[in-house]
């Protein structure tokens, strides 16, 4: 389950991380975000101990969106040591995602 945070910085919430970050890119308005929110929860309970997952509200922060390059929603980025390594666009299925980022973790 994705978990509420503050951080000073986003790179320092990565950097931080003892694991790798999935992060999520999504909006409140967005139909298909909506339904990735349970999906993820059954990704963060199989993977939980070797992945973080992190929501961040693309109406809320734009300029991350923007930094990281991201024009559709959902889009899911997965950062190692703070570099974005691995990017998934649209809505997937749990068990293709967890078997898509267990190869990367």
């Amino acid at each position: 389950m994705a978990v509420k945070k503050q951080f000073t910085s986003f790179q320092d919430m990565l950097q931080s991380s003892p694991r790798p970050v999935l992060v999520d890119f999504y909006a409140t308005w967005c139909g298909p975000c909506q339904m990735m929110a349970t999906i993820l929860d059954q990704v963060s309970g199989a993977l939980g101990e070797r992945l973080q997952v992190v929501k961040i509200d693309t109406d809320r922060y734009p300029q991350l969106a923007s930094l990281y390059q991201v024009q559709g929603l959902p889009t899911l980025v997965l950062f190692k040591q703070g570099q974005p390594v691995h990017r998934i666009e649209g809505v997937q299925p749990a068990t293709q995602l967890i078997q898509q980022l267990s190869g990367l973790l």
